[in-house]
């Protein structure tokens, strides 16, 4: 697929018009409607239905304007990009974070940060794993806060481990779970589950079914705020996996309950990810070297707290 050709075909969809696109793009019609022509056949499916009223896409179109609207707006971002570059426009810090880590140990690590630097400018936005590392690889971010177990997306990117993570399989207070002692896998894959991701695979689910050789779970409703997982698990039966330090405020209300269940697949390391060749100044420096701080920090106190809970339990 030629790029040109599908900003072609992009212009032409939102124009609904091959003249109006061919005016816009400054070329002639014929040679646009000729462009056309030949996407198609290169592809072997008809993109747009041309008729009396206009221009207007095929589901087949449909699908590839999405993606040509995408290959657009990037070379639109490299243009500004450049230019940013070149005009030495300075830009805030932008890190993209996981919904786990971002209610525990990022607000901890700003605050520490901007001690040092009362006027840093910060971006903070919080995603899946798989949407924070294609981001990264477009630069829309700085840096990014995420577990190491990524398997296909290193190209270009190198990542350095800050601090060890433990995950607990949350439940509802009350659950079913509860009166089978020690469940194991094949026992939670008979409920349903939330995921604590959007839009695509690479899970913390997907892996522990491929580590474990466990079946998918009967149900997963996927979602991107860890605090909506968190009400889902709190009022069905729903079960979900998040670091300890996530929910220990929601275990301490009695909102969600941690069932007895330990396997070292729930033990993950929390890296930052920066693209291959990128230079880190001292304030990015100092921000990783706060989150890695804070987040050592927060989750030892969590591991802590929850081993003492487990002891009283056993003592009961």
């Amino acid at each position: 697929m030629d790029p040109k050709k599908l900003i072609y075909l992009a212009t032409v969809i939102e124009h609904g018009s091959l003249n109006r696109a061919a005016h816009r793009l400054g070329i002639s019609q014929p040679a646009l409607s000729t462009s056309m022509d030949r996407l198609e056949a290169a592809l072997g499916m008809q993109l747009l239905d041309r008729g009396p009223r206009g221009v207007v896409p095929t589901g087949y179109g449909e699908i590839l304007y999405c993606h040509a609207r995408l290959i657009r707006e990037e070379i639109e971002l490299a243009r500004r990009n450049l230019e940013n570059a070149r005009d030495g426009v300075s830009e805030s810090l932008r890190v993209g974070v996981l919904p786990s880590l971002a209610g525990s140990i990022m607000p901890m690590a700003l605050s520490r940060w901007h001690d040092t630097y009362p006027e840093g400018q910060l971006q903070i936005v919080e995603s899946a794993q798989i949407d924070l590392l294609t981001g990264l690889l477009r630069r829309d971010f700085d840096l990014v806060i995420g577990y190491t177990e990524v398997f296909d997306m290193l190209d270009g990117l190198r990542q350095q481990v800050l601090f060890r993570d433990i995950l607990c399989v949350i439940v509802r207070p009350g659950h079913p779970l509860f009166e089978q002692g020690r469940p194991n896998w094949d026992d939670l894959m008979r409920y349903p589950w939330v995921s604590p991701t959007s839009r695509r695979s690479h899970t913390v689910l997907d892996q522990i079914m491929a580590t474990m050789h466990v079946g998918p779970p009967t149900q997963v409703t996927v979602c991107g705020s860890a605090s909506l997982l968190k009400s889902v698990v709190g009022q069905t039966d729903h079960i979900a996996v998040l670091p300890l330090h996530a929910v220990r405020a929601d275990l301490e209300a009695g909102r969600i309950a941690v069932l007895p269940f330990e396997d070292p697949v729930l033990h993950r390391n929390i890296a930052v990810f920066f693209r291959e060749g990128y230079v880190m100044d001292q304030p990015r420096r100092d921000l990783v070297a706060v989150i890695k701080d804070c987040g050592a920090t927060v989750a030892r106190a969590a591991e802590e707290a929850a081993a003492a809970q487990d002891g009283v339990a056993e003592a009961e």
